[in-house]
């Protein structure tokens, strides 16, 4: 069975730091790429990052996050991360990640960030 869990998450006070990490189990972590979403009350869940298979681990962030976040991975650990640093209250939501071969999500993980 392919699960995704969540961790990291919290309250945190704005220009702070987080590190969530996404746990993989039930398939061969390295063989796929890995996003990370998010969605904040009210809003639509906007993707953040991404990092690819291990063929080829490069990263793609959108621009709201860009030069803040860094995703990254441990295939020892089937452990995907993401840094995140100067966090705004903007960014306070639920942090999902996903993989988009099969469409699995994980349960999220709530980020909040204090003013």
């Amino acid at each position: 069975e392919v699960q995704l869990v969540e961790s990291g998450g919290g309250l945190v006070q704005a220009g702070g730091s987080l590190r969530l990490s996404c746990t993989a189990s039930g398939f061969t972590f390295d063989d796929y790429a890995i996003n990370w979403f998010r969605q904040a009350p009210g809003k639509e869940r906007e993707g953040l990052s991404c990092i690819n298979s291990s063929d080829d681990r490069s990263t793609y962030y959108a621009d709201s996050v860009k030069g803040r976040f860094t995703i990254s991975s441990d295939n020892a650990k089937n452990t995907v991360y993401l840094q995140m640093n100067s966090l705004k209250p903007e960014d306070t939501a639920v942090y999902y990640c996903y993989r988009h071969s099969g469409e699995y999500w994980g349960q999220g993980t709530q980020v909040t960030v204090s003013s």
